[in-house]
């Protein structure tokens, strides 16, 4: 069960939002978007996933898919639903293997972050080590302002807080999910949730793809945002925003 989240916002706010993070972050990650979030009207929760931000201890750690969405079962517990659920890179397989538990009455919004739907194995083998490096070599937050001047210092903040609370072991989320391959997930889109997909610019980031998405399907959108990295949440907010059909202050 997942004991740790951030929130944001009013309990009694009439609309809801689940936010889930990608590997080596936190629910911290969210705090631009949860701010938009929360002045728009909704109570929003950012679940951190297992293995992240001091989730771990075991020897060996279960970090497949539907294990870490299992996890978040809890937040639907008593019928608690949601109108937006936003899933950023592992956050977006997480999220479609979420879909079976919406009740089918509520109309959703989904939005996947550059998602990883689909890795070759020799791309899970350099992200596996990408990941191994990242976490023996803590990065100082300096390192990433330089490495990423569009961020904000709260940003950077937040990506190495979320790089040294997470497992050593993190790594294991690419081997333990090979082949990788989570495409699938988005072929049947339930009639009360309406997907969109925002796929980075793929000179800026190699994780998602257009022709990883399935194509003619119905309630499912795809958006390419061209400039902009992976880090949408970071570098371009308001392309999130724009998804959620509801009225909104001025960004």
């Amino acid at each position: 069960m997942s004991i740790s989240a951030t929130q944001w916002g009013s309990p009694a706010a009439p609309k809801r939002a689940l936010l889930i993070h990608g590997v080596t972050m936190s629910s911290d990650s969210w705090e631009g978007v949860a701010q938009l979030l929360a002045a728009d009207g909704f109570f929003v929760v950012a679940p951190n996933l297992l293995g992240h931000a001091w989730r771990w201890g075991t020897d060996y750690p279960d970090y497949r898919v539907s294990n870490l969405a299992e996890d978040l079962r809890p937040y639907f517990a008593v019928g608690t639903s949601y109108d937006v659920i936003i899933g950023h890179a592992l956050g977006g397989p997480i999220t479609l293997s979420l879909l079976p538990f919406l009740p089918k009455t509520k109309e959703t919004t989904v939005i996947l972050v550059d998602p990883a739907l689909e890795l070759i194995e020799e791309k899970v083998k350099v992200k596996t080590q990408i990941v191994i490096n990242e976490r023996a070599n803590l990065k100082p937050v300096e390192g990433f302002m330089v490495q990423n001047p569009a961020w904000s210092r709260r940003d950077c903040i937040t990506r190495a807080l979320g790089m040294s609370m997470c497992d050593r072991a993190a790594a294991e989320v690419f081997r333990q999910n090979t082949p990788w391959s989570f495409s699938g997930l988005l072929k049947k889109v339930p009639p009360n949730v309406k997907i969109t997909v925002l796929v980075s610019d793929p000179k800026l980031s190699n994780v998602c793809y257009l022709e990883h998405i399935p194509r003619d399907v119905e309630r499912l959108n795809v958006r390419l945002l061209t400039g902009v990295g992976h880090w949408i949440q970071y570098e371009l907010p308001r392309a999130i925003m724009d998804e959620i059909p509801l009225p909104r202050t001025k960004l």
